[in-house]
């Protein structure tokens, strides 16, 4: 046995694998991708009587036929890395459909040890399991565990061990396909022996049996004439024999071994009867209740972010304007220097002003996580599934749309899991209207700036569903022209309703904050300092700093005593004096180029400087406001952004700069996904190009018509 323990675990979607999975890591754990593909790979830590082990997350599947990224991964993980042990995770409710994966994972020879998850839902149903039987059944142990409340794991990570010293039986346990099916699986398995170097690596049977079921990685890796002369031949006999192709023929031997396991080991101690589960989605899939609940619902997830977070947010600014003025003391008082404005105004405000919004971030993912944990987002997907129809979209693609709320880069790189391609080009697209997490600092900064505390919550939620609607319309427009076409029918399974556990939602929501912080402290960082760099140079000439000078000067001479009217008076000149500066810089400057572009939906050269960073990463957007309305020292006396933009701005202006922001051109490392998804830079530069007129065309017309109305002005 080796000195570290490679322990796969695999399962279904909605089994409750990644609970297990936290449960058994905590925080000993690290995400990335797996070579050459987009797939999410989570790995982690336990030590157990004295063993350490290295836990793999393999990504959710129902098979491992290789029809998906997600199938390959998993197989090829098995196959190519040699796990000590392959635990498979098993929703114990739903007993039939889970065990098709552990047939699978048996043929293969795997180091199988099946865990038998959500025991306790299983046993309300009524359902009692004689594990003896169906241990001998699969030939691998199973362990029950409820993991949500991380009962059973000790006896889990014991049989893995003892999984772990046995290793894989000798002799593999199949299933007899009957008469005609094994007939064609012995002649293709004795021309995989002799044709074939793979079965070097891999058992011949299961080869031939991957054979039959026309997977194609297979059939490319075996890559031999006279095999693919006998699979075409045997297939083409099996189909007229059995009158089915032989895949289905498979999957139907494979199904009916499982329903004889079960008859065998399994009885239900109840009579069938609703489930707890089946009452609630009467309610919340209803097609009459069920838009309006979801809409209430995220209009209570968005409620809850501005109320709980607004007081935090206040002690993270409170603290970065202590640093700020801390790191502002270490200079002689009323001196400037460049130094001083790159750390305080550079870095410490560009970053503090995105940081200060970690609260908001934190709270959304908090309650997007509890909804998922819950099991209601697979219900607000089936929900929205007649709707994606209707705009031709494949009903998984609203799953996309749905991670989009937190970040649109993993929003399109979910779109792997839609067979079609024109639906994954046009979930694509649409995908970043979906408003993300790092929209939500902007929206943080300007609601509260200009509209009453009850207009908060409703407010946050029109722009969501302004962007919810746009996203339909344009797919449904894509459908309709470019990517016209027939979308794939899709069945939509949904888990059984689970009390979130506090462990695992603070794990889902610290993984999308920490991805938030992390481009706070990198690209924004960058980007502060860049923006910084252009707001700062070219420096100010002596002769017009003088000119500011002579004006105080003159103003303090013609002090009449009154104080408070002077210090008002002084405070206008230093502001005219940093408009000056920043008109003069390279930033300012190409605010100013674009201004005529962008005055027809309200904005003048500023918030032009600040868009500019926001292709960036959208946050950086308000980071750079702080910038240009922050040059020069500022101190206790000083006023807030918030006020400063107030003073400079309607509420119109303040409802089209954050509709702009929504739907205009996402972040860089959206467009670089978007390309490497589809492949395609032409499909890339389509997007920026086409969300940005819409955004212009949309917030123009907004502007325009609000105008004409005096709406807001």
């Amino acid at each position: 046995m080796r000195s570290v323990l490679k322990v796969a675990l695999a399962g279904n979607p909605n089994s409750g694998k990644t609970t297990v999975f936290n449960g058994l890591t905590g925080a000993r754990q690290h995400v990335g991708n797996y070579p050459g593909v987009t797939v999410e790979r989570k790995e982690g830590t336990v030590r157990h009587a004295g063993t350490e082990m290295k836990l793999v997350d393999l990504p959710g599947t129902y098979s491992l036929t290789a029809y998906s990224d997600e199938e390959i991964v998993a197989r090829d993980f098995i196959i190519n890395e040699n796990p000590d042990v392959v635990v498979d995770i098993i929703d114990a409710s739903n007993l039939e459909r889970n065990l098709y994966l552990a047939v699978q994972l048996m043929e293969m020879g795997a180091p199988l040890l099946l865990c038998f998850n959500m025991s306790d839902i299983a046993a309300a149903r009524g359902f009692r399991f004689d594990l003896g039987k169906l241990s001998r059944f699969f030939g691998a142990p199973i362990v029950e565990t409820t993991g949500h409340r991380g009962e059973g794991f000790k006896k889990l990570l014991d049989d893995v061990t003892d999984v772990a010293l046995r290793g894989a039986a000798e002799a593999r346990k199949t299933i007899n396909y009957g008469t005609e099916i094994e007939k064609e699986l012995s002649v293709l398995e004795l021309l995989v022996r002799t044709e074939c170097s793979a079965s070097e690596r891999y058992d011949a049977r299961w080869i031939a049996l991957k054979l039959l079921e026309d997977d194609r990685e297979l059939k490319a890796l075996v890559a031999s004439p006279v095999i693919d002369a006998q699979v075409k031949k045997s297939s083409a006999r099996l189909s007229a024999i059995l009158g089915e192709d032989p895949e289905t023929a498979i999957a139907g031997s494979r199904y009916g071994f499982i329903s004889g396991a079960c008859q065998e080991s399994v009885v239900s101690t109840i009579e069938s009867r609703h489930s707890s589960s089946d009452r609630i989605d009467s309610v919340v899939t209803n097609r009459v209740l069920g838009i309006p609940l979801f809409l209430g619902m995220m209009f209570l997830v968005f409620h809850l972010t501005f109320t709980v977070g607004d007081p935090l947010m206040g002690l993270i600014e409170t603290g970065f304007g202590l640093l700020g003025d801390t790191v502002r003391g270490f200079w002689p008082q009323g001196s400037s220097s460049l130094l001083q404005s790159l750390i305080v105004d550079g870095i410490i405000g560009g970053v503090g002003g995105v940081v200060v919004f970690l609260p908001n971030i934190l709270l959304l993912f908090l309650a997007i996580s509890i909804l998922e944990d819950s099991g209601y987002m697979a219900r607000a997907a089936f929900i929205m599934d007649r709707l994606m129809h209707g705009i031709g979209l494949h009903g998984k693609s609203f799953i996309p749309m749905l991670i989009g709320f937190g970040c649109t880069v993993p929003a399109i790189m979910a779109t792997r899991t839609l067979e079609n391609r024109r639906d994954r080009i046009a979930t694509m697209m649409v995908a970043p209207l979906m408003s993300c997490g790092a929209r939500l600092p902007i929206y943080a900064l300007i609601i509260p700036a200009f509209f009453p505390g009850h207009w908060h919550a409703p407010l946050l939620w029109i722009i969501y569903v302004t962007g919810m609607l746009l996203a339909i319309l344009s797919a449904k427009l894509l459908r309709t022209t470019i990517l016209k076409g027939e979308s794939v029918p899709f069945v939509m399974e949904l888990p059984p309703y689970r009390m979130p556990t506090l462990k695992g939602v603070l794990i889902h929501m610290w993984e999308r904050g920490g991805l938030y912080l992390k481009k706070a402290g990198t690209i924004i960082l960058g980007v502060s300092v860049i923006l910084w760099a252009l707001t700062a140079f070219p420096r100010q000439t002596e002769a017009d700093a003088s000119l500011f000078e002579a004006e105080r000067e003159e103003l303090l001479a013609a002090n009449d005593g009154d104080e408070e009217e002077v210090q008002s008076l002084l405070e206008a000149v230093g502001f005219r004096e940093s408009e000056a500066v920043l008109r003069q810089s390279y930033a300012g400057r190409i605010g100013s180029a674009i201004e005529p572009v962008i005055s027809p939906m309200g904005f003048d050269w500023r918030i032009g400087t600040a868009l500019m960073g926001a292709f960036a990463a959208k946050e950086v957007f308000v980071a750079q406001l702080g910038i240009v309305y922050s040059v020069g020292e500022a101190d206790e006396g000083s006023e807030t952004l918030r006020e400063k933009l107030r003073e400079n701005y309607s509420p119109l202006v303040a409802l089209c700069i954050m509709l702009f922001c929504l739907i205009s051109a996402p972040c860089m490392a959206t467009i670089a996904v978007t390309k490497r998804e589809s492949n395609s830079w032409a499909w890339a530069l389509f997007q920026l190009g086409g969300l940005t007129l819409l955004a212009w065309l949309f917030t123009a017309a907004v502007f325009q018509l609000g105008t004409l109305l005096k709406i807001g002005t």
